[in-house]
């Protein structure tokens, strides 16, 4: 059975700095393309990091250049590396992964139509 374990979550002030940690058990995950979607009080679920199988990888406009994914694949662990944390990123961070693509020319997958998922991790920044 396929697991995603998150971990890291935390409360930083604002231009602090977290590293999400999401360990992969049940299957070949250097197989599937991974990403951390996040969902804020009262809203949906969208993208922030993404890397496809093939090792591409996309941003949310709003963290280029402040957050980085990354994927270590002896230690089956997918890692989101934030810097300077905004009172913005205030979310709960979900590992998610998929045999296909993330995302594409046309846009990422919608949560809905993600594969897997992990019960979160919550991070909270203050101004």
């Amino acid at each position: 059975q396929i697991q995603l374990v998150e971990s890291g979550g935390g409360s930083v002030e604002a231009g602090g700095s977290l590293r999400l940690s999401c360990v992969v058990s049940g299957y070949d995950y250097s197989r599937y393309s991974m990403a951390w979607f996040r969902q804020a009080p009262g809203e949906v679920h969208e993208g922030v990091a993404a890397m496809n199988a093939d090792g591409s990888t996309a941003y949310k406009d709003s963290v280029k250049g402040r957050f980085t994914i990354s994927r270590d694949k002896a230690k089956n662990t997918l890692y989101l590396e934030m810097n300077n944390l905004k009172p913005e990123d205030t979310a709960s961070y979900y590992c998610v992964a998929d045999p296909g693509p993330i995302f594409t020319p046309m846009g990422w997958v919608e949560w809905a139509g993600l594969d897997e998922w992990g019960r979160g991790t919550l991070v909270t920044v203050s101004s």
